[in-house]
């Protein structure tokens, strides 16, 4: 069989400030063929996965663009419509092609386009024909569309939130498309609306039974595939909300009762998975009481859901209760970092932190910083065995609060965004981190507890009252509290 991959990821956060551009897509990974071997991203990894497993069973692979933003506003159309007539254009040039694999995100929205992965995989099949298999992976946080559904063969999510396991689901797609083009599978697809709109870590109760139970229903005759859409709440389009979806061979009534059944078993759980945060002081009084390292999480104001990360309010909140033995970052600040970066280890400074890029950024603050660390190419540990590039990094000392300022804006994966500049962790009581959800998996081996924390910021969790204008059907939890009756 002849293999080809190709994949574009970002995720649109239409609340955000700015839109995303080519720079973006430049800074945070474009790459075709080899070099899309050879890149440390999960983009990477999951290409070199499907090369190995067509080499392991004697298929001919190749691979096109891979090209990855971080989270920001929506792609400039002409961005979005280069890349993907760049794929299209190698597809074309391809010969008796058996498989496309695409890996995409699912919430990417342009300019002119709300649902660029269907539309991305509708030019695709018109280019294949209809005897290609189409697989398509995308992220749990996607905006899951029956117009996705019906042009590709197998569409398959990542189940894990943090979404350690691409790789197993990349794996899970190429079997599927590779029996579906043996004629060993037959896929059919079913999508059941939840009418809910939230949050979902897998690592907490009652979701982690729930993943446990997807995985249950995967080894029932006859079903290939169990995922769950958990929309990402911060993208305003008519699609936005959670889904169930269900794979089934050969079998499209099965499909759509196992859909419906654990739609169902999620729906009456909509109360019990609507997060429920402290404010900062709560939060802050919590880790007070509590003994070891306590990591608390900035999750409003978390880069990789499109904020700006440079939100400043709980540094304020600490440094007005003189919290010691605390470590705050990644606070996104290119001037203030290259400032200290110039400046040197040692010097004394006045700045100007944060605050910089819109209404969600709040108010900057005044501080007196001593640079007490600066890395040109600072990097942390990301997803799975993933390497997240933070740029140049800097870490200030302000009254006692260790902070990290970078020029690469992303989220806090894991200790090295601190370690990787000379603090010491063991030293502190609190670590403040600006991510939602990804942090964990790194974090939680080293914390004495984890405390998610109710901050200002572009990732509102108050579900029942964003301020959806495109949304084509406001009827969801928790705006309504049985949207299902």
């Amino acid at each position: 069989m002849k293999v080809f991959a190709a994949g574009i990821q970002t995720e649109t956060n239409t609340f955000a400030p700015w839109p995303t551009g080519m720079r973006a897509f430049m800074a945070g990974g474009t790459c075709r063929g080899d070099m899309a071997l050879a890149g440390k991203g999960p983009e990477h990894a999951t290409a070199r996965l499907w090369r190995d497993l067509c080499i392991r069973d004697a298929h001919q692979f190749s691979a096109g663009l891979f090209a990855c933003a971080e989270p920001s506003g929506p792609t400039v159309q002409s961005v979005y419509e280069s890349f993907r007539e760049e794929i299209l254009q190698d597809l074309r040039a391809k010969d008796n092609l058996d498989i496309v694999l695409l890996f995409l995100h699912g919430a990417m929205i342009s300019t002119s386009c709300d649902d660029c992965e269907a539309d991305l995989v509708h030019h695709v099949r018109q280019v294949v024909g209809p005897n290609v298999i189409i697989g398509v992976e995308l992220d749990p946080h996607c905006h899951l569309t029956c117009a996705l559904i019906e042009v590709a063969n197998a569409v398959i999510l990542m189940k894990q939130f943090p979404h350690d396991d691409y790789i197993e689901r990349a794996r899970e797609l190429y079997d599927i498309c590779v029996a579906a083009k043996r004629g060993q599978v037959r896929p059919m697809s079913a999508l059941f609306d939840c009418r809910m709109v939230g949050f979902y870590p897998t690592t907490q109760q009652p979701m982690a039974s729930l993943v446990d139970q997807f995985r249950a229903a995967e080894r029932a005759p006859g079903i290939l595939s169990v995922s769950f859409a958990h929309g990402f709440p911060w993208g305003d389009t008519p699609e936005a909300g959670s889904r169930v979806l269900v794979i089934a061979d050969d079998n499209q009534t099965l499909a759509e009762q196992v859909a419906e059944r654990i739609g169902k078993d999620i729906y009456r759980l909509r109360d019990a998975l609507l997060p429920r945060f402290p404010s900062m002081s709560g939060a802050l009084d919590d880790a007070a009481s509590t003994p070891g390292l306590v990591v608390l999480a900035d999750i409003a104001d978390n880069a990789g859901g499109g904020a700006p990360s440079d939100n400043v309010s709980f540094l304020r909140t600490m440094l007005k209760r003189r919290v010691r033995d605390a470590a705050v970052g990644a606070v996104w600040d290119p001037i203030v970092a290259n400032a200290c970066a110039e400046a040197g280890v040692g010097a004394s400074l006045t700045l100007r932190l944060g605050g910089k890029c819109g209404a969600a950024s709040g108010d900057p603050i005044d501080i007196d910083a001593i640079v007490r660390g600066c890395r040109e190419d600072h990097f942390q540990g990301g997803l799975g065995d993933s390497v997240s590039l933070l740029g140049l990094s800097v870490w200030i000392e302000v009254q006692g609060i260790d902070v990290i300022v970078n020029t690469l804006r992303t989220q806090v994966y894991g200790p090295e965004v601190f370690t990787g500049l000379g603090i010491k962790l063991e030293s502190k009581r609190l670590v403040v981190v600006k991510s939602s959800q990804h942090f964990y998996t790194r974090f939680a081996p080293i914390a004495s507890k984890i405390i998610w924390v109710a901050t200002p910021g572009l990732l509102d969790m108050n579900f029942a009252d964003l301020k959806y204008v495109r949304k084509r059907d406001l009827d969801f939890y928790p705006r309504v509290a049985s949207p299902l009756g």
